[in-house]
């Protein structure tokens, strides 16, 4: 990729990749992606094509804590046109059950 900033046509496209990627990764104690479970908050592109994504975890002790952001960040940083990739993890508000779609709810049996 040039120089030159991205459209908002490539920043969309650059975001709805980022959530695809997103969709590849699972909790490890729950079979649903962290998408669908409601982990991830927010993902915003930058005209400069660096990509901040706004998550949170189950619970602030969750056993993977340490390990699944660092997953989130080194899965989208493997987008071609992706630079720089940052992840925050905030607990405001905290994660509820119903933050998970429709989708996973059903693959758990909670619908």
């Amino acid at each position: 990729m040039n120089n030159e900033n991205m459209n908002d046509d490539q920043m969309q496209t650059l975001g709805e990749k980022s959530v695809e990627v997103l969709r590849s990764i699972f909790d490890p104690e729950i079979p649903v992606d962290i998408y669908e479970l409601g982990l991830i908050y927010d993902v915003q592109v930058s005209e400069d094509a660096d990509i901040h994504i706004l998550m949170t975890l189950t619970s602030p002790n969750c056993p993977v804590a340490e390990s699944l952001p660092l997953e989130v960040k080194e899965k989208v940083k493997t987008i071609e046109e992706a630079k720089e990739v940052e992840v925050e993890i905030t607990f405001d508000p905290p994660w509820t059950k119903d933050m998970m779609s429709e989708a996973a709810r059903l693959e758990l049996g909670m619908l």
